[in-house]
């Protein structure tokens, strides 16, 4: 059927932001716990307390991509509704019982594994949903959305703050449990306008069958030569992509004391990111095909950049600045990835490709932020940290230069294919059927004239 550009949509539309605010505003927020976790389970004996601390964030940013796959397995199978409303509750379960461990290691399982999984499941079918509601303002729609994890990124970290010095970590950890819950109740909005496999494959009253292997794992997205580059030179560029909000107010706290409010870092990459979606969202529709992929180059040539001067900034002034720019591109670098997946493979294997892509997105992203706090802990200085993780954007965006002119070179040949039998039997069959059409309307004629 066709969207219905409104109506329930927007109440759905909400309810996406907010998930999109919820899981990515705690996850974006996590050096404020980071820096808490530090404090409550270090000590002065353990030399290697950053390396630990930094896999429970990265774990969690990891697995929120590691599940995708999945997930869009899950979506196809049993429809948005239940996935999200089981990811929630899965989520709020990891994080609450968060809250009651003494020791860092079991927080890899909690917060790391079973809260991000969770997060993962609530968060694809809020992006697939609005497919159902949506087609001529599905754009607007995907900016407002995604623009509510900026929202939860700017304010986070001032509540989280004020929490943990007021109440501690374990009971500001029980106060996020109500923004899982809100969005364990805003799964159960998403009514589906189109039907899930089950429902195709088992009908209402039918038993159900598995659709076979090759329906639920698409994997030739993966013959796209263009796809191919694009689903690995991205991952290429992200090792050192979420090393800043795991390690910044670390690094600030070293750098200038307690003196500057490291939180309004945090504050300018989520203002700036939410504009940046915005704006090179709208950007992205002017530029025709796969040369939208020169906007990710660009974004990921600005943030290895503004990652290597973060060391250079004496001055807290020119940190804020650096922020400011760096979360404008990051803005930038998410927003068109759908766009640039729908050039790739077209809309029919759309889902699956960025579900593949997220999957493979979760490996850098995982590793980054501890090999971050190794250095930190050998060379007592986050210094070399990030000029190194500056390097993999850049090369991760020179690589994605030559998408588009592979993916020309792809049309190009897709067009100067023999046509098919199939094909060529069709063609004839109209070209004889006009024939006889023609001669018989001047014997028509004839007859009607005597």
């Amino acid at each position: 059927p066709e969207p219905p550009e409104g109506g329930w949509g927007w109440v759905v539309m909400l309810a996406a932001m907010w998930c999109n605010g919820a899981v990515f505003g705690i996850q974006n927020s996590c050096g404020v716990l980071f820096v808490s976790m530090l404090r409550l389970f270090g000590s002065s004996e353990d030399k290697q307390m950053a390396f630990k601390t930094a896999w429970v964030s990265s774990l969690s940013m990891g697995m929120v991509f590691f599940c995708s796959p999945v997930v869009s397995i899950f979506t196809d199978l049993f429809g948005c509704r239940k996935v999200a409303v089981t990811g929630a509750a899965v989520g709020l379960v990891g994080l609450l019982s968060s809250s009651f461990v003494s020791t860092i290691e079991p927080l890899y399982f909690t917060y790391g594994i079973l809260f991000a999984c969770g997060c993962s499941f609530a968060y694809q079918p809020s992006l697939v949903i609005l497919g159902h509601y949506f087609k001529k303002r599905l754009g607007l729609v995907n900016g407002i959305v995604t623009a509510g994890s900026s929202l939860f990124t700017v304010s986070l970290p001032f509540l989280l703050r004020v929490l943990i010095d007021s109440v501690d970590l374990f009971n500001t950890l029980r106060v996020l449990c109500i923004l899982m819950f809100v969005l364990f109740l805003a799964g159960f909005t998403y009514k589906p306008l189109v039907p899930n496999t089950k429902d195709k494959e088992g009908g209402k009253k039918g038993k159900f069958k598995l659709p076979p292997a090759k329906k639920l794992c698409n994997f030739s997205v993966f013959k796209v030569l263009s796809y191919r580059i694009w689903a690995f030179g991205i991952p290429a560029a992200l090792f050192g992509y979420f090393v800043p909000y795991v390690h910044l107010m670390k690094h600030v706290k070293e750098r200038f004391g307690g003196s500057v409010p490291e939180e309004v870092l945090l504050l300018c990459l989520g203002i700036t990111s939410g504009v940046g979606r915005l704006v090179f969202g709208r950007v992205a529709d002017y530029i025709p095909g796969a040369k939208k992929i020169y906007l990710q180059v660009a974004s990921f040539f600005f943030i290895g950049l503004m990652s290597m001067m973060i060391p250079l900034c004496n001055v807290f002034g020119a940190l804020v600045a650096v922020c400011l720019f760096m979360g404008l591109f990051d803005g930038c670098f998410i927003c068109i990835m759908a766009p640039i997946a729908f050039e790739l493979v077209g809309a029919q294997d759309v889902s699956q490709a960025i579900g593949f892509l997220l999957g493979l997105m979760s490996v850098p992203m995982t590793v980054g932020p501890p090999i971050a706090g190794l250095l930190r802990d050998k060379l007592g200085t986050y210094d070399v940290a990030f000029y190194l993780a500056g390097v993999p954007p850049l090369i991760g965006g020179a690589i994605l230069c030559f998408i588009p002119w592979v993916h020309e070179r792809q049309k190009l040949k897709e067009r100067a294919k023999p046509v098919d039998g199939e094909t060529t039997e069709k063609m004839l069959e109209n070209e004889s059927t006009l024939v006889s059409d023609t001669t018989e309307k001047p014997v028509k004629e004839l007859d009607s004239g005597f």
